[in-house]
């Protein structure tokens, strides 16, 4: 689970979505050697794991290290983005509709799940929205090669060779019979982005047909990371936190999970909900997160923000999937502005960003409404042209730029 409406909003595949396209070129010839290297001295581990020699050969056929994988893994955006940036990414009032007509469609199956392990159907719909945009992109990488490529070198090679065996001993099992397994550059799979460790774990067989079908079946996907919530001691009929306001003696120096105190000591310190409402359960435990400092957002964190967390230990992919499952849910946006006045494009402004973009000579595709990779150089270009910081992120000062008229 790695960790990101990517149809919508393809922005989350460029930025926040774990996978993204695959690259297929072979790196220098000597990286080839040791990756060769590498796939020739695992297989010991792999026999230990119970994977028989024809699946391993068959698995490795033909495979080269994946230099698209080595890129992505030194990037990963929930980690390195400022909070305001990919919340304003992750959850567009598009994500929120979506999630709406998923919850609609699913109905009897959330029924069914919710029922079983407990687990807030909003915040299933929410991972889902996060991981793939409710299905629209799982990812179409070898996910052999992808945690090979991780597993015989750099910071990751420990959690790879674990979800390669792993994903060698799904291959033993036929779980995917007709062709590679796809999915993230991480390895991630499916409609809900399992890992293979999480898969042998916590998969289920939702609908008795003898299969875990994650990638085929939404309900199983859902009832997958539903089981695996639900595992990790997911507090059923509570929620992950509160937006809050804080009182002016109340800053920086309060936050933290080692400052965690009962909601009711927080009430005491006069930090309260930012609509009025009282806390539902004074007794529950929570800490104080500012994203952005005391100018921006403030929440109070439950238990089951930390269970999102063992999903994707970012707090800003945590925070994410909380804010967008309230948002399917039908609650509000944020109150509380973000300070750096980040905010969410409607559909009609990422034309305009995208017809000003092309108006300047800038190849970026479609004209979509979709902001993705070669949107996003456009305005890496333009904001380099402009000596602005060359993040790539659409702002309300690039689309004053791109309204006026271009030199001829």
């Amino acid at each position: 689970m790695e960790c990101s409406a990517r149809a919508a909003a393809r922005l989350l595949m460029a930025i926040l979505v774990p996978g993204g396209s695959a690259v297929l070129h072979a790196e220098p010839a000597g990286a080839q050697t040791r990756y060769e290297r590498f796939v020739k001295s695992f297989w010991v581990s792999a026999r230990k794991a119970g994977v028989s020699r024809t699946t391993y050969d068959k698995a490795f056929a033909g495979l080269t290290p994946d230099p698209e994988v080595v890129k992505k893994n030194a990037f990963q955006p929930e980690f390195k983005l400022p909070a305001s940036q990919y919340l304003v990414a992750a959850v567009t009032d598009t994500r929120v509709k979506l999630g709406k007509e998923q919850a609609e469609k699913y109905k009897t199956e959330l029924d069914a799940i919710e029922k079983r392990w407990g687990v807030d159907r909003y915040v299933l719909l929410a991972i889902w929205g996060m991981e793939t945009n409710y299905g629209t992109f799982m990812g179409k990488m070898n996910v052999i090669r992808s945690l090979s490529t991780l597993a015989y070198k750099g910071r990751r090679a420990k959690f790879g060779r674990g979800q390669l065996i792993a994903a060698l001993r799904m291959m033993e099992r036929g779980v995917v019979p007709d062709g590679p397994m796809l999915g993230s550059w991480a390895g991630a799979m499916g409609h809900t982005q399992l890992i293979p460790v999480n898969y042998l774990k916590f998969a289920v067989d939702f609908n008795g047909d003898g299969k875990r079908d994650i990638w085929n079946t939404p309900a199983e996907a859902l009832a997958s990371t539903a089981n695996f919530l639900g595992k990790q001691k997911w507090a059923q009929g509570k929620t992950w936190g509160y937006e809050v306001k804080l009182p002016g003696r109340v800053g920086k120096g309060y936050s933290g999970r080692r400052r965690s105190r009962s909601l009711a000591k927080w009430a005491a310190l006069g930090v309260k909900r930012v609509k009025g409402a009282k806390y539902p359960r004074p007794g529950d435990r929570a800490y104080l997160y500012l994203p952005m400092g005391t100018k921006g957002p403030a929440f109070l964190l439950l238990d089951n923000f930390r269970i999102i967390m063992r999903y994707n230990a970012a707090h800003t992919y945590a925070l994410s999937v909380g804010h967008l499952a309230d948002r399917i849910r039908g609650g509000p946006a944020f109150a509380t502005p973000w300070p750096d006045g980040a905010r969410a494009f409607t559909e009609e402004e990422r034309f305009e960003i995208q017809r000003g973009l092309l108006a300047r000579g800038y190849k970026i595709g479609d004209v979509d409404g979709i902001v993705g990779s070669k949107t996003r150089a456009g305005i890496r270009a333009l904001q380099k042209e402009k000596g602005l910081k060359a993040d790539g992120f659409p702002t309300s000062e690039i689309l004053e730029i791109l309204r006026k008229a271009p030199k001829s």
